[in-house]
């Protein structure tokens, strides 16, 4: 693994970056099971565009630090907290920015999950162009369970697995495991452990860093066609989970999954 150059995001959480060989690595790390609060939800969408515009980078690795969770999803502890319907938008659309500096990257983004994936998690991994996975991580969309539902992340989930998967996660937020994931597209290649996933995704990357950028700039656009008005979607859908994370219902369910 290399060692990264730190982009600090707070106390409690970082990003970081490493580019070598055309290789640009994006790492995200909080203590608290990988989960994304605003800040560093903010800093993951500045960094991924930041990087994709270096000429020298020709292929995106994005990965979580530690050896849990690959991300728990959206920071409970900062959702508690949100007090307002504009201060929610704002949460929400953080998922949005990363989302969208993903897919309007020019390079491919391989998301390298070692671990469980929850919520806010699942869109990100579906917003990658290839992604490998170790067999121990599972995938739910937990939003529904909280009285929330993955409105933001809905979108490119769907665009990735198609609507009968989506839904299914949607409406049953239970685990799904890695083999289920691999079957619906969400996880391009499943692998062993650890090990077999940093050698999975360096050859991967190391493959796609010496192919024409242009080719993979055109297939990009291919890949996402028909998101042009994301920008706009997004924004609305994260509108309405800052306006459900304000209910009664949803205070009280988060409150209880805080006091597990």
């Amino acid at each position: 693994m290399p060692s990264f150059s730190p982009i600090e995001s707070g106390p409690d959480g970082y990003v970081r970056t490493h580019l070598s060989a055309g290789v640009g690595r994006v790492e995200f790390y909080h203590p608290k099971s990988n989960s994304l609060p605003g800040a560093v939800l903010r800093e993951l969408a500045s960094t991924v565009t930041a990087i994709s515009q270096d000429p020298a980078c020709r292929v995106i690795v994005l990965q979580s630090g530690g050896t849990g969770p690959f991300c728990a999803g959206a920071s409970f502890d900062e959702l508690s907290t949100i007090a307002d319907r504009e201060q929610g938008q704002q949460f929400f659309s953080g998922f949005a920015g990363v989302i969208l500096a993903m897919i309007r990257a020019p390079q491919f983004v391989i998301s390298r999950v070692h671990g469980k994936a929850a919520g806010g998690a699942v869109g990100l991994i579906a917003a990658s162009d290839f992604s490998f996975a170790v067999e121990k991580a599972s995938a739910k969309l937990s939003e529904l369970a909280v009285g929330i539902g993955p409105f933001v992340v809905g979108p490119v989930i769907e665009k990735k697995i198609g609507l009968a998967s989506f839904s299914q996660m949607a409406v049953d937020a239970d685990w799904r495991d890695a083999a289920w994931c691999e079957r619906r597209g969400l996880y391009a290649k499943v692998v062993p452990d650890v090990t077999a996933l940093d050698a999975a995704v360096d050859a991967q990357a190391a493959t796609l860093a010496a192919c024409n950028p242009q080719a993979m700039a055109m297939l990009k656009q291919v890949f996402w066609a028909g998101t042009e008005q994301w920008e706009t979607l997004l924004a609305e859908r994260a509108a309405m989970s800052g306006m459900l994370v304000l209910s009664d219902f949803t205070r009280q369910a988060i409150g209880a999954f805080k006091a597990k």
